[in-house]
């Protein structure tokens, strides 16, 4: 950190430097243009022609130094010997300007001062002493050469009274202590700055690097973390909060939560947080692409220093997928339920139908049956069909997934069970069957069970189609939640399937139809869910139902 201040300390003294350069064209500018002004009136000026030619001199040196200066700056990197190159130089040119205008007479001495001040600004106390020796020095030889005759008075300007030895001293000494008083307050003055300056970074590289802890925890927690001020605006959106609702962050900046969220207004009430909701609660919300979000959330109020409320601040959490598990739970109960009591139920009714069913037909072998008693005997054989149906499908749902797997051809097999749908008697010729099998779409798994959902799926979407319609069956390998998945889809342009029905199709017994058992989607599900598969159901009323299962290629679990 010292190090980052340090360099920060001295690109501030090149920036400096760089604006004494300006600084001093533009003095010299100056005299340049009083030098010009005085040369043209010439009457009333006390300025002899060599005076002002000393002055263009100097001026033309000035020029010619300060383009050096900019250039030495690209020449030596160490900004120290350039510093001390600029003031040794500022210190000559001064004095030779108070030996143009008068030396002793001169009222430029003045100008020492600034270059002692600045000496301090970019050296500190020892550098300043220095500067205000040398310019003592200078100062102090040029009025005893001049008042020894050593050198010749350029200025034409008169002696107001006649100046002894002992006042040419008082005026050097009087300068000399002048200029180092000016440098030991000019660097009490600085090094008070400085140590400011130091005390007042170190302060903000501290609130920096804690405003970036403060960041960086606040965008690396999985909660999303959104405030709002009083007003109800979106001032901050963190990372999670992003991605659990698919809204960035600059679409939402500033925005009315009510515009966005309107699930979140039954928080607040015009700024200031309800108590009695504060607690958690659970809301739904729809994030940027449409979809349903099941959000646990927490609010409470944001709160300055002095404990007044400036806002608010909710912190929330995707429950979603935790709905999901909760469901599939839920599902998984009753289906285990149910299993206990299939296996029951199969066991205590399967025996005596076999013996009536055999009866039955020995019977019907043996007797002459008139067309009255023929119709009763389809009746009771029908009743027999859908009694062995039932028992059948309870054996499915109750099976478990067989531990013996072989690897299949899923176009095999479901080109198998279309031809086999076709002598159902649910089958009509208004129905048009359109395949697209893909090649080499295999699987590892159950044979008989892969042609259950097949063939249930097939048999759900021609029972759809009582007036005929169009039944497209597709497979095919591909790549699901980044596993290697075959996906097989059954769709139909059948009837459709009401909203509020798809949430429970897959439960047991539940079905539309004047017939059947209410158990083939039950017993897809269940098998789907044994091979760690998954079942997606979309449909419209009066368009059709496209039914998409994915099967794992392998052993491994999709979801």
């Amino acid at each position: 950190m010292k190090m980052d201040i340090e360099v920060s300390v001295e690109e501030k003294n090149r920036s400096r430097l760089r604006l004494l350069i300006i600084a001093r064209l533009i003095i010299i500018t100056l005299f340049f243009s009083v030098a010009i002004f005085i040369d043209i009136k010439k009457t009333g000026f006390p300025v002899s022609v060599s005076t002002l030619n000393f002055l263009y001199f100097l001026i033309a040196i000035t020029y010619f130094f300060s383009i050096a200066y900019i250039l030495l700056l690209k020449i030596f990197k160490d900004l120290i010997i350039n510093i001390y190159i600029q003031l040794a130089l500022d210190v000559l040119l001064v004095t030779l300007l108070v030996y143009i205008t008068g030396s002793l007479r001169s009222n430029y001495s003045v100008l020492y001062t600034l270059i002692i001040i600045y000496s301090v600004i970019f050296l500190g106390r020892y550098g300043g002493l220095i500067i205000a020796s040398a310019a003592g020095i200078l100062y102090g030889l040029l009025l005893d050469f001049e008042f020894y005759e050593l050198i010749p008075p350029i200025s034409t300007i008169e002696h107001d009274y006649n100046l002894t030895a002992g006042d040419v001293f008082t005026r050097i000494l009087v300068h000399i202590v002048s200029f180092y008083i000016l440098a030991f307050l000019a660097s009490f003055v600085v090094e008070q700055e400085k140590k400011a300056r130091f005390l007042l970074q170190e302060k903000e590289s501290a609130f920096n690097q804690l405003d970036l802890l403060f960041r960086s925890i606040v965008e690396s927690v999985d909660t999303g973390i959104m405030t709002m001020n009083l007003q109800g605006r979106i001032k901050t959106f963190n990372r999670a909060a992003e991605e659990i609702t698919g809204f960035p962050f600059t679409v939402l900046k500033d925005r009315p939560v009510a515009d966005i969220f309107p699930e979140f207004t039954a928080f607040l009430t015009t700024g200031i947080i309800k108590k009695q909701i504060q607690n958690r609660m659970e809301v739904i919300v729809k994030g940027h692409n449409g979809q349903k979000i099941h959000l646990g959330c927490s609010i409470s109020p944001l709160k300055e220093k002095q404990d007044k409320q400036i806002g608010s601040i909710l912190i929330f959490q995707d429950l979603t997928e935790i709905k999901l598990m909760e469901e599939t739970l839920e599902k998984s109960k009753r289906l285990a339920l149910i299993g206990e009591m299939a296996a029951g139920l199969a066991h205590e009714m399967r025996n005596p139908l076999a013996s009536i069913a055999g009866s039955i037909e020995l019977l019907r072998q043996s007797l002459q049956l008139k067309d009255t008693d023929e119709r009763l005997m389809q009746i009771i054989l029908r009743g027999k069909d859908q009694l062995d149906n039932f028992v059948r499908d309870f054996l499915l749902l109750a099976r478990p997934i067989p531990v013996t797997r072989e690897l299949l051809d899923i176009n095999e097999i479901t080109v198998d069970v279309l031809e086999n749908i076709k002598l159902s008697r649910d089958w009509t010729n208004k129905i048009e069957i359109r395949c697209s099998l893909n090649e080499k779409v295999t699987a590892f798994a159950n044979r008989e069970q892969i042609r259950q959902v097949i063939h249930n799926l097939t048999l759900n979407a021609i029972q759809a189609m009582q007036e005929g319609g169009v039944l497209s069956v597709g497979t095919k390998s591909m790549k699901h939640h980044g596993k290697e998945v075959v996906e097989i889809k059954v769709t139909d342009t059948g009837c459709g399937i009401e909203e509020k029905d798809l949430k429970i199709v897959f439960e047991p017994f539940f079905t539309n139809k004047d017939k059947g058992t209410g158990l083939g989607l039950t017993i897809v599900s269940r098998i789907i869910d044994g091979y760690g598969g998954r079942m997606e159901i979309e449909s419209n009323m009066s368009k059709g139902t496209n039914c998409t299962v994915w099967l794992p290629i392998g052993k491994e679990i999709i979801i």
